[in-house]
């Protein structure tokens, strides 16, 4: 670990952005989504990021999880730089220290739901009957021990979601990144998804990162967040 990683892991956060900008070319224009971005997740907390449709909300949180690549700007997960490490490298970064769960559910329809929950395991090379027996358990957890072997098309929408909860959290990543989790869900389901994950937020004390317009979401976490205009505010 190089110097710079040490005095970012020593700081004390989870992730960091420091001066994040992001711009999409648009023809002959470019487009700025992002425009100096800082913030700090700390251990265990809970965060939500509002703003109106358009306004980024999901694009930064692609670039916190690494999954996109800020114009200028550094993002630090882990302590580790994730500007400077090859495409590789941020994949193992990913799998050890972030979870994602995304508004659409995202599972493997040709793999049951204990295989979808395992395959971060699986990826990693853990043993198959260690990665399929730690799935049990989670499933177990989230309300599915009777739906272990059901492929995702024979789950309902709520079933689905606690499935790809259960995947996000099953290698106890330091952060959860959450892109409009239950928007895809009537409001029943949505608010059993949202009270899971601040249980487990809670059990597993790993930090969340919530991105949401649900202003009653938003009211459930520590902190909050707007994006408006490509810049971060502090609502509370």
């Amino acid at each position: 670990m190089n110097k710079q990683e040490v005095t970012e892991t020593e700081s004390g956060a989870v992730l960091l952005c420091k001066s994040v900008i992001k711009r999409f070319n648009e023809g002959d224009n470019q487009l700025e989504v992002l425009s100096g971005v800082d913030l700090d997740v700390r251990p265990n907390e809970r965060l939500a990021i509002v703003g109106t449709s358009g306004s980024g909300k999901t694009t930064l949180l692609q670039i916190m999880g690494g999954l996109d690549s800020p114009t200028e700007g550094s993002v630090y997960v882990g302590g580790h730089a994730m500007n400077d490490i090859s495409e590789a490298a941020k994949g193992d970064l990913r799998n050890h220290y972030v979870g994602f769960v995304y508004q659409f559910h995202h599972l493997l329809p040709e793999f049951t739901a204990e295989e979808n929950v395992a395959m971060p395991l699986l990826i990693r090379r853990v043993p198959r009957d260690v990665a399929l027996a730690k799935a049990r358990k989670l499933l177990e957890r989230v309300g599915l021990g009777e739906r272990l072997h059901h492929k995702p098309g024979e789950l309902s929408g709520g079933e689905r979601q606690r499935a790809a909860v259960a995947r996000a959290l099953i290698t106890e990543p330091k952060l959860v990144l959450a892109d409009e989790p239950t928007g895809n869900l009537d409001a029943g389901n949505g608010e059993q998804i949202l009270e899971l994950m601040l249980q487990l937020n809670r059990e597993l004390q790993t930090s969340l990162v919530i991105v949401t317009h649900d202003q009653t979401i938003a009211a459930r976490m520590d902190r909050v967040l707007v994006l408006e205009a490509g810049k971060l505010r502090q609502q509370r």
